[in-house]
């Protein structure tokens, strides 16, 4: 018998004559000292099943335990989706696809099961201001996220501010390599403003760091051919677009505005 079973042992011989109270205190303190704040919620709830599903000692600890690795990856995934910085919630469960028929649900459904970002695959989504964009993005981020990759959301000109800002504080390598760390990285409104050649190269260099090893997903709502007034430099821009497009997946979500549309259904206006 190992050094640890013997302890075991001894232990289980000491405490037979323990009282149902003492044995209560015990448990508690050892689920708080072990952290296993799930086990010590349900005990007394799993004590009953197991009375009266007549569930075996080893029955009952693996009704336990996985009670404990369930309630577990929950709260990881919660820190995972709050930790992505996403500005709202927004779920793929939730997206009318009868209101743009331009983007196909067999798609969609297909990135969320996550393999593109397994594979470090880029996702384009390409459309007018109200067309979807930013809930697929975030959606697609949640999915993401909930699959056990890890996300980060950002806007453009944040993304690029705070890359400026690095630059200027000698911390460029740094942050380059934190946002290279994550398993996709959401870049929301891409396009909206002209950014200068600075801030266009240090982007480059975050999309340079990701390529072929970590997904990135942008939503624009410039089409590509229109980028040249975002990235002033015609060859930074090519570049750009290469990085983004490679073995990527591009969705056009057109130019009919859900929101507009749905506020003029509101107000009755056709």
């Amino acid at each position: 018998m190992s050094p640890s079973a013997t302890s075991i042992t001894t232990t289980l011989r000491r405490q037979r004559g323990m009282t149902e109270e003492a044995a209560q205190a015990a448990v508690d303190q050892a689920c708080r000292r072990l952290r296993l704040p799930t086990i010590r919620a349900v005990m007394d709830e799993a004590i009953r099943v197991a009375h009266h599903e007549q569930l075996s000692y080893q029955g009952f600890l693996a009704e336990l335990l996985l009670a404990e690795c369930d309630d577990r990856d929950r709260r990881s995934t919660i820190r995972r989706v709050n930790g992505a910085g996403f500005p709202r919630q927004k779920w793929l469960g939730d997206f009318d696809f009868d209101a743009n028929p331009n983007i196909n649900p067999a798609t969609i459904h297909t990135l969320a099961t996550g393999d593109w970002v397994r594979r470090g695959d880029p996702l384009c989504l390409i459309g007018d201001s109200g067309t979807g964009k930013s809930h697929l993005l975030i959606g697609l981020g949640t999915a993401a996220a909930e699959k056990g990759y890890r996300v980060k959301y950002t806007l453009a000109t944040k993304l690029v501010n705070e890359l400026v800002e690095a630059a200027d504080e000698k911390q460029l390598a740094r942050t380059i390599a934190r946002y290279g760390r994550v398993d996709l990285l959401c870049i929301d409104e891409l396009g909206y403003m002209e950014l200068d050649r600075r801030g266009a190269e240090l982007l480059f260099q975050v999309l340079t760091e990701r390529e072929e090893k970590n997904s990135v997903a942008i939503a624009s709502n410039q089409s590509f051919s229109g980028w040249t007034e975002t990235f002033t430099d015609p060859r930074l821009c090519a570049a750009i677009i290469d990085r983004l497009t490679f073995n990527g997946t591009i969705i056009e979500t057109g130019t009919d505005s859900y929101r507009l549309n749905h506020a003029r259904t509101q107000r009755g206006v056709g």
